[in-house]
Formats: C-alpha cells, sequence, structure tokens
C-alpha cells in the first residue's frame, strides 16, 4: 500500500486509537504492525475474526487477557540453557494460566451456541502447559519471590535461618535492655549492616563489647558493632544464606531446564495469545466508534451507509451516503471551502483502508467495500521548499506517479484536482487527468471549484457530480454530501 497515501489519510491516527484498547504489549506491538491487504480472501478472514471478537464483547462486555507477557526473550533464553529469574518464571505462569482461562471462556460461549468458528479454532490449538504452570506456581510466589514450597532442602534451610536469627536478636536485645546500655549505645535498637546484625555503640564505649567495627554515622560519634559474642551466630546465618541462595539457583535453573524443554510450545500459545489480544482490541475499537462489517468485493463497488470519518468528534461529525462503482466509476465533488469536501474524500479512504486491515467501519450494516490493490490520495498542501517545488508542481508530479501506477483495481483521491495554476489550464488539465482515469476503469473521486469540472461530470457517462450542502439562509455549509 502506498505509504504517502496512508499518511495523507491518516491511517496512523487510527493505530493511535487502537492501542488503549490491547491488554498487553503484545497486542500493542502487533498495532504497530496493522497495514491494509490487498488480499481480499486474507481481509475476508480479519473481518470475520474481528466480527467474531465484537460478538463476544457484544455478549460478554469483556474478556480474560489480563495477564499476558512477553516471554519470547525467556523461552528463547531457557531453551539454550540460560537460567531465568523467578519473576521470568512467574511472566511464563501466568501467560500460561491466561490462556488456559481465555481458552476456558471461549468454549464456553460456544457450548452457550454462540457462533465463534475461527476464534474456537485458535483456541483450540493452544498446548496443554497446565503442569509447567504448576510447577512454577508451587515455586514462586506472586511477587516473583522463590517460596519455601519449592524444595524440602530450602524449607529447611529457611526454618534452620529463622531459629538462629531469632537466637542473635535474643542476645542483643538482652545487651540493649541492660542498664549500662543506656550510657553506652546511642540507641537501643538492632540494625544490620553486610547482612550482619550490629549495634549502635558510641565512639567512646567502642571497646566494650568487643567484635567487629562494620560502619560509623556520618558524625563519626556513633559505631555500628557487631559485638563479639554474636560473632560466631552470625557466621552461622552466613553459611546459611549462601546455602539458601545455591538452593534458589538450583531451583531456578531446573526451572528454566523444563521451560527450555517446552520452547516451541510456549511460543506457538504465545503467537495465538497475541493475535487474540489484536482481535479483541479490534473488536472493542469497533464498538466504541459503533461500527459495522462491511461485505466486501473486487469488483470496484462501493457503498458507505452514514459513513462517519473516524478522526472526527462523534458529536460533530456529519454522516454521509456515498456511493460508487456501479452506475459510475468517478465523483467530481463540489462545494464551499471548509465545506466537507475534503472530509468526504479522507472518509472514503479512510473506511477504504480500515476494512483492508480487519477493521469494522464507522458506518451503518450493510455498506460495502472494495480491496483495492492499491490506494492513491492527493491530499493538502505539497509545497515543498527543500525540493523547490510550489504548491501545482509538488501536485503534479504526484499526478505523474499516480498515473504511471493506477490501474482498474485502484482508488485515486485528488484533492482540488488541477488547482494552483491558471484556471482554464487548470481545469483543461484536471479533466484530462479525469479523463484518462475513466478510460482505464480506475475508481477516482476529485473535489474542485472549477465549473468546466461540474459540466465534465454532468456530460460525461460514467460520471457523477456531487456536491457539499450549503445552507442558504444561515450562509453556513451543512457538510452533507449530496449524490447526482
Amino acid at each position: 500500500m502506498n505509504k504517502k497515501s496512508l499518511h495523507a489519510l491518516e491511517f496512523h491516527k487510527i493505530r493511535e486509537q487502537l492501542y488503549p484498547f490491547a491488554s498487553s504489549a503484545l497486542g500493542r506491538k502487533r498495532i504497530d504492525q496493522l497495514q491494509p491487504s490487498t488480499s481480499l480472501e486474507e481481509v475476508t478472514r480479519w473481518q470475520e475474526e474481528t466480527d467474531e471478537g465484537a460478538t463476544v464483547i457484544r455478549l460478554k462486555g469483556n474478556v480474560p487477557l489480563q495477564g499476558i507477557h512477553d516471554i519470547m526473550p525467556h523461552a528463547k533464553r531457557a531453551s539454550i540453557g540460560g537460567m531465568l529469574s523467578a519473576m521470568e518464571l512467574k511472566e511464563i505462569a501466568s501467560t500460561i494460566r491466561t490462556g488456559r482461562g481465555l481458552q476456558k471462556f471461549i468454549f464456553e460461549m460456544v457450548e452457550e451456541d454462540a457462533d465463534l468458528p475461527l476464534l474456537n479454532e485458535q483456541m483450540g490449538s493452544l498446548y496443554d502447559l497446565f503442569d509447567m504452570e504448576k510447577l512454577i506456581a508451587n515455586a514462586i510466589g506472586d511477587h516473583g519471590e522463590v517460596l519455601d514450597s519449592a524444595s524440602e532442602k530450602l524449607r529447611t534451610l529457611r526454618n534452620q535461618l529463622r531459629t538462629n536469627e531469632a537466637r542473635v536478636r535474643e542476645k542483643l536485645e538482652s545487651m540493649i535492655r541492660s542498664s549500662s546500655a543506656q550510657t553506652m549505645l546511642s540507641d537501643s535498637i538492632i540494625t544490620i549492616r553486610n547482612d550482619r546484625f550490629v549495634i549502635p555503640v558510641k565512639q567512646e564505649y567502642k571497646g566494650v563489647y568487643g567484635g567487629i567495627i562494620h560502619d560509623q554515622s556520618s558524625s563519626g560519634q556513633t559505631l555500628f558493632i557487631e559485638p563479639q559474642a554474636i560473632v560466631a551466630l552470625n557466621n552461622s546465618l552466613q553459611e546459611i544464606r549462601a546455602n539458601e541462595q545455591q538452593e534458589i539457583e538450583r531451583i531456578l535453573i531446573q526451572l528454566s531446564a523444563t521451560v527450555g524443554e517446552y520452547t516451541t510450545e510456549l511460543l506457538h500459545n504465545l503467537a495465538i495469545l497475541e493475535q487474540m489480544d489484536f482481535i479483541f482490541s479490534k473488536a472493542r475499537y469497533a464498538s466504541s466508534i459503533k461500527a459495522a462489517k462491511p461485505s466486501l468485493n473486487a469488483e470496484g463497488r462501493m457503498k458507505l451507509n452514514k459513513a462517519r470519518h473516524p478522526l472526527i468528534d462523534p458529536k460533530q461529525v456529519v454522516a454521509n451516503d456515498i456511493e460508487i462503482g456501479q452506475e459510475f466509476s468517478a465523483i467530481v465533488i463540489t462545494g464551499p471551502n471548509t465545506g466537507g469536501k475534503t472530509v468526504a474524500l479522507k472518509t472514503v479512504g479512510l473506511c477504504t483502508l480500515m476494512a483492508q486491515a480487519g477493521l469494522q467501519i464507522p458506518t451503518l450494516d450493510g455498506s460495502e467495500i472494495c480491496i483495492f490493490d492499491k490506494i492513491f490520495a492527493d491530499i493538502g498542501d505539497e509545497q515543498s521548499i527543500e525540493q523547490s517545488l510550489s504548491t501545482f508542481s509538488s501536485h503534479m508530479t504526484n499526478t505523474v506517479k499516480i498515473l504511471k501506477e493506477a490501474d482498474e483495481n485502484c482508488l485515486v483521491l485528488f484533492d482540488e484536482i488541477g488547482a494552483g495554476t491558471d484556471p482554464t489550464e487548470g481545469a483543461a488539465l484536471a479533466i484530462a487527468i479525469l479523463n484518462d482515469l475513466k478510460m482505464r476503469g480506475v475508481t477516482t473521486m476529485a473535489t474542485t471549484h472549477y465549473s468546466e469540472i461540474k459540466l465534465y461530470a454532468l456530460s460525461t457517462e460514467g460520471v457523477e457530480n456531487a456536491s457539499c450542502e450549503f445552507d442558504v439562509e444561515s450562509l453556513r455549509p451543512t457538510y452533507r454530501l449530496l449524490i447526482g
């Protein structure tokens, strides 16, 4: 699809509107890649998927997609023998659990006679990884911590750790509660420095408790001392902590190895969940703009019932019926400045792009869209200072490219065709361009102020006039498009 036209029609803003409806980074990544397709078969499937998603949203209101994470880097690292962190393993379990929950959700809807063949097919292809999810859940907590239940050895070590810590605290508590401690200590608290329990001793009493000095206050008046009486206990604690860390690493390596064995299945499930998030993003977006599924063809027919420009405030936008491709393949739109001519062009272009990207379109039911191979849009001020091109020259450069590439499977949109030069010459040039495209069977829409082009449309078979209505009494445009 023509990048220049995608930009001119502001397709990127449709992507931006889609973002908030994604439930995960994976869904947002797919939205970034959203592009119209030129395959009728592919677009038909996309539209059916979006429609099934819309059915789910309509019947259930919400979909259980929270908990999906981009676990591709985790799975790939595990497959080559890397050790995953506890948090990464938790994300893998969460993603598996979300997939299982979504599968159950869709299957139950199908059992309730919801017509969801495509979603049901995709959910049915998910691998059952419940055993891995359970294995990780038994070892990793909700906050990414390794649980005591991960292994019997870890449970034993942590019990020892708690017992020894209690002994150290008990011994230090007796020290700081003694009558002499009130004089010698800066504060009656037990604290930790370098992973060892210490007490805050005034500088002048540093020799009373013996042991090891680990730190001092910023003023130098307080020393954090590990009394000689608990050095051995602290040493024992350090040894247990080291053993605990070794056991945690062993557990993480073991779980990572299990993940590595199922990398293919994990990545398959992840791709399905990414697709599901993308489909339901499109469905929720369709619901938010009151969009409808169009019927599709490859014969150049377009019929938009009460079409609205999706980027204009819904409270202000004016809906229009637009039809082309049956009795005529070209429309010439006239009307006052700021009367809605350009909006009408962009509405047709953007609705076509949206439909070809698998999105429902902001129209009423019964609308029809043609799947075009290319869409060309010459819209806006194309003046280029860098290339020393005037507005007219730049439009002509663009028009030459369009005339070289356009055929009967293309849609061409011209805003103010032939403008920017002498009116007589501009009108003659515009008529020549429109006639050339008509002879080649190219579906064309153009806006103009030139009366000569209106007369051309009036007298030429296959070309139709249209106008943006103007209220003569209030002297204001109504933004309604009248064809014929």
